[in-house]
């Protein structure tokens, strides 16, 4: 049932589309830890109205399928609005954002575990609010919760065969175009699995270790 010289023959191509999802998955991973933590910053203002309309943004994405968004992204806003963007930056944003969203709650999380005596002394020292985050706050909320967001980095790489129904163009849509033109699924479909499959445990392995570090520096 395998033919290796089919599959050396399109490995090439498969290889080429998986640089593209590993490009979606990191900047969409970026973008999704900015977005967290600028929704969850925003989410603690002392501005009712801001504080609302961003818990009320977070539900809405929560609640709503990533499919639905990208659709919406890719299809809809260019009707709505001049802003047109390509398949790929459309699926940076849609990941972000989505993600995004899941984020603010494992920033929340590690924000709410910074003992109220930080505060306190901060707000002693006389720090302005910016100064607090920056170098009170953030050093210390966001180190416990590295291994978490390390998790959502997997989990975003095992979205991108989402991005495809925008037209991007990565591994699993060309392996689907190549069993398609040659009437072979299983060589395509099988070396994308390999390859989500070694990267993921990749990614695994490498949030285990991290993990292991901080509890390393936490104890000492």
């Amino acid at each position: 049932m395998w033919d290796w010289s089919y599959a050396l023959d399109v490995l090439p191509e498969l290889l080429r589309a998986f640089l593209v999802t590993i490009a979606a998955t990191l900047a969409g991973f970026a973008a999704a830890a900015c977005i967290g933590m600028g929704f969850a910053i925003l989410g603690r203002t002392r501005f009712a109205p801001v504080r609302l309309a961003i818990r009320g943004i977070v539900e809405f994405i929560r609640s709503t399928p990533l499919l639905v968004q990208l659709f919406f992204l890719y299809y809809s806003l260019p009707m709505l609005t001049p802003l047109s963007l390509s398949a790929f930056a459309t699926g940076v944003i849609g990941l972000g954002l989505h993600y995004g969203a899941y984020l603010s709650e494992v920033y929340r999380s590690g924000i709410d575990a910074v003992p109220r005596g930080q505060w306190e002394a901060a707000k002693a020292l006389n720090l302005s609010r910016t100064r607090t985050w920056v170098s009170v706050v953030l050093p210390q909320a966001v180190p416990p919760i590295i291994p978490v967001m390390g998790n959502y980095l997997i989990v975003i790489l095992k979205e991108t065969p989402t991005l495809s129904a925008i037209t991007l163009v990565e591994v699993l849509l060309t392996a689907k175009n190549t069993a398609s033109v040659t009437y072979r699924v299983f060589e395509p479909y099988t070396i994308a699995g390999i390859l989500f499959l070694a990267l993921s445990l990749a990614l695994a392995y490498g949030i285990a270790r991290i993990e292991k570090r901080l509890k390393r520096r936490a104890a000492g």
